[in-house]
Parts: structure tokens; C-alpha cells; sequence
């Protein structure tokens, strides 16, 4: 029997996802920051796990890893994560551009290199037969927003973001935190006559307000609203020049003028 690929969000701590991946009864789980709900949710279902894919090292995507990799004595649980970070248990490290097929679910995944939350950070695009491209990008894209530069600078985060940009339209983005509301306020700041932001703040609120999650989000409709992405858009060009006190053209200045702003935004 043939089964179909599945994605759920599993919630952890005040905002994060942890992404379960699961075709028949083999499952693949993303940034697993705590190992209760995950293995909750694996009794529940009666699923086993097999792999771990990690984004970078923060302990909100890794500290659940020890304990799920305990849990299956008997497994040799894979866990793929940064070459050049400290990720627990690591037994497959990528550096970026590698294309690899993880045990238990029918779906290839390019690896890419996105530096600038953290200095080796990935992401997993991965195509499933008959569906649309899935990335797992950790915390460097958010549903309007993007993560703060760590131990990157603003030249890395900006490539990380273009190469991002570059994907499908119809992508589908499963970020690890639910922060798209509040990164739309800063949004509408930065471009207050942009429709497409004012009818997504409508309908994220709608969302929050029953419980629903934001994410996954198409990277067409970021294209159109995330500002961290709009660095050609006049407005975006605009409020960065104010901010610089001079004109902005270059894209990275133009993104870091944007993200140190968005560091002090309340």
C-alpha cells in the first residue's frame, strides 16, 4: 500500500513548530526543541521515528534531541544537521548544495546554505511526487519577517534570503516560530500604503484569533508583504533611506538599515 506524505505541527514552548514529516508509520521530524510532545504525538499515532533534521544549533531546535534519539534503543536514529555547528548526535553533517532521500518518506531534499541567524545554518527544500516544494527554513525566514542576524552579518543574511526568493512561487514555508502577526505590524510601518500587507494583517488575525497557525505560507504571498524580501520596492527603499539619512540603493544596506530597525521595533 501506498502511502501518502504528511506534515503537522507539533507546538513547543510559547511559539515554536516542531515540523513532523510521516509517510505510512516512518517519521522525520524538523528542529525538535523538546521531545515530549514529539513523542506524545508518535504514541498517539503509533508512528516510528527515523530521522532528525536540524536547522542550526539554538537549543529551541535541539534540545529535544537526546531524549527522542534514546527513546528507540533499537533504531539508529539519523540526525542531519549543520557540518559547522554544535548539533547533538550529528551523524550526517551537510555544509549546503547537497541533495540527499531520507529514510522512511518518498521526498528528495536540496540542502541549502543560509547563513546569518546563526553562521551555518540550513534549510531543507524538499519535493514530493504531485505536490508543491516544502522548505524547512528554520529561523531565517518568518511569515513576514526574518530572523535576527546572531552570528551573521547582513551581506549573509541578505544571499540567504535572495537564494530563498529565488524558489518556486508556490512554495510552501514551515518556519519553526509563530511570529507572522507581529512581524505584519512592523510590515505595515515599513510600507503603509501596501494592500497586500493590510489584507494579510485581516486574515492573520482572523487566524489568531481561532487558534489557527499561520505557517505553512506560500513564498508568493511573502514576495508581496515581507519587507526583509522587498528590498526593491520603493517604499522599503524609502524607509530605508530615512532611517540612513541618505539614499539607499545597495540591497544589503537596504536590509540592514530594515533589520536593525526591526531590532529596536515595539
Amino acid at each position: 500500500m501506498k502511502y501518502s506524505l504528511k506534515i503537522y505541527p507539533i507546538k513547543a514552548f510559547e511559539d515554536n513548530y516542531i515540523w513532523v514529516l510521516h509517510q505510512g508509520r516512518q517519521v522525520v521530524v524538523v528542529d525538535p526543541g523538546e521531545a515530549v510532545p514529539v513523542l506524545e504525538f508518535l504514541k498517539k499515532e503509533n508512528l516510528e521515528l527515523s530521522a532528525v533534521l536540524v536547522t542550526h544549533h539554538h537549543g529551541d531546535h535541539t534540545g529535544g534531541i537526546h531524549d527522542l534519539v534514546h527513546a528507540f534503543p533499537d533504531r539508529k536514529i539519523k540526525v542531519y544537521g549543520p557540518a559547522n555547528e554544535n548539533i547533538p548526535y550529528l551523524s550526517e553533517p551537510l555544509l549546503g548544495d547537497e541533495k540527499i532521500r531520507v529514510e522512511g518518506i518518498e521526498m528528495d531534499f536540496e540542502i541549502l546554505s543560509i547563513p546569518g541567524h546563526t553562521r551555518g545554518h540550513l534549510a531543507y527544500y524538499g519535493k514530493h511526487i504531485g505536490s508543491t516544494g516544502s522548505l524547512f527554513c528554520g529561523d531565517t525566514l518568518f511569515g513576514a519577517g526574518c530572523g535576527r542576524l546572531f552570528e551573521g552579518t547582513p551581506y549573509q543574511m541578505q544571499s540567504s534570503l535572495a537564494k530563498i526568493a529565488s524558489l518556486p512561487p508556490q512554495t510552501l514555508c514551515y518556519c519553526a516560530h509563530e511570529y507572522t502577526l507581529s512581524n505584519l505590524h512592523f510590515a505595515i510601518v515599513i510600507e503603509p500604503q501596501n494592500l497586500e500587507i493590510q489584507n494579510r494583517i485581516k486574515q492573520t488575525q482572523e487566524s489568531r484569533k481561532h487558534g489557527e497557525a499561520t505557517v505553512p505560507f506560500a513564498l508568493e504571498g511573502e514576495l508581496l508583504t515581507n519587507p526583509f524580501l522587498r528590498w526593491d520596492s520603493p517604499e522599503v527603499r524609502l524607509a530605508a533611506s530615512e532611517r540612513l539619512g541618505h539614499k539607499a540603493i545597495d540591497p544589503v544596506e537596504i536590509f540592514a538599515a530594515i533589520r536593525q530597525w526591526k531590532d529596536i521595533f515595539k
